[in-house]
């Protein structure tokens, strides 16, 4: 995955900081919300409305790592963390999906990436946590 991100306005106040996030979303596809980042603005170019890619079977990356830590935290077996979306993976997406009453399709699009992150905000955190 190729793009564009920043992290920017971290020494910056809370008013600062709104005032670029307002600005950002003019112009940047994603703005990461002030709850999630709230000492800094984070913005990019990613191309979905959850702020995440559609991640599956084959995928790769820190996303998938991502995918991975919120479905442990939540109690799924993705068979740990390692960034690579592999059977255990999908088998904890599917098992989310019907649990959540999604179309267990084990695909982590839009829909779910919203779910998940959703019910993983304010968890704290866990053995898996990555500081």
């Amino acid at each position: 995955m190729r793009g564009t991100a920043f992290d920017a306005a971290q020494t910056s106040t809370v008013s600062q900081r709104a005032i670029i996030r307002n600005l950002a979303n003019q112009v940047w596809v994603y703005v990461e919300p002030a709850y999630l980042t709230p000492t800094w603005v984070h913005f990019d170019d990613r191309w979905v409305a959850s702020g995440y890619p559609t991640t599956r079977r084959g995928s790769k990356g820190i996303y998938v790592c991502v995918a991975q830590d919120a479905l442990t935290t939540l109690g799924y077996n993705t068979g740990g963390l390692d960034g690579v979306f592999g059977a255990s993976t999908e088998n904890a997406v599917r098992q989310y999906q019907r649990n959540k009453g999604l179309s267990a399709d084990g695909i982590i699009g839009v829909i779910t990436w919203r779910n998940l992150m959703s019910d993983v905000v304010g968890k704290g955190a866990t053995d898996t946590t990555i500081n």
